[in-house]
């Protein structure tokens, strides 16, 4: 596999294991962790330095129950990313779409949530997109936490933010008509330089703060998503190349 990357000049920045590590289920909550630790073992093998995954939560208990609930299971996984000399990078994904009620379903959303788990010997998947429809300056939020050396990883994806949308729907979106989690009606994601996230701002911000890791485009734009993800794709190296030396 790493031969087929390295003949096509590609290589991996971190393996993916996207689930919620504090579910409520524990029977499900065990193969969760069971799935991370064999991703883990696999970022190992073959020399990958980072895994993504979430926080996640336990939508029947409180956020203070739930920070109590990490506390207590997460360092054991930490550990044993360490000893297989692998990072575990948190992504700051509110997804809202775990909660019943559209409530953040990873608790890793916001720069206090941060601080909270890097004392847990976490690092930060940083992605702007999530940040600018809660409210929260991207640069801002950017520059502040690059001082902590923790952000080990960066997701390249878009927001577009519909303003008159938003002041029929609220912000947490679509209550009665919504078709799936993500169809909040007042925001979507988007390929970099078709939402409104400022790149110029976002890298340079980047290049300050010392950070020598992985820019990885994310790409979730419905526009540019089935027979054009491609084109997709090519519209946000368009985008970044320029800024990326």
């Amino acid at each position: 596999m790493l031969e087929l990357f390295a003949a096509h000049g590609m290589t991996v920045s971190a393996v993916s294991c996207y689930e919620n590590n504090l579910i409520g289920d524990l029977v499900e909550r065990a193969r969760v962790h069971e799935h991370l630790r064999a991703c883990v073992r696999a970022a190992a093998a073959l020399g990958v330095p980072h895994v993504g995954t979430f926080i996640g939560r336990d939508a029947g208990a409180s956020v203070a129950g739930n920070l109590r609930e990490a506390e207590r299971v997460l360092p054991g996984l930490v550990r044993y990313a360490d000893d297989h000399g692998v990072r575990l990078v948190i992504e700051n994904c509110p997804m809202e779409g775990w909660h019943p009620d559209g409530y953040p379903g990873n608790l890793a959303y916001s720069p206090e949530l941060w601080d909270w788990m890097f004392d847990l010997g976490l690092y930060l998947n940083f992605d702007p997109s999530h940040l600018l429809w809660l409210g929260i300056d991207p640069v801002e939020a950017l520059r502040s936490v690059l001082v902590s050396g923790r952000v080990s990883h960066f997701q390249a994806k878009d927001i577009e933010v519909d303003e008159r949308a938003r002041n029929r729907f609220g912000v947490f979106g679509k209550a009665v008509t919504r078709a799936r989690p993500e169809d909040t009606g007042w925001w979507r994601y988007r390929v970099p330089g078709r939402g409104q996230l400022d790149w110029n701002r976002i890298i340079d911000t980047l290049y300050c703060g010392g950070f020598d890791g992985t820019v990885a485009v994310e790409h979730e734009d419905p526009v540019w998503a089935g027979a054009w993800t491609r084109q997709g794709l090519e519209i946000a190296v368009e985008t970044l190349r320029p800024l990326i030396r």
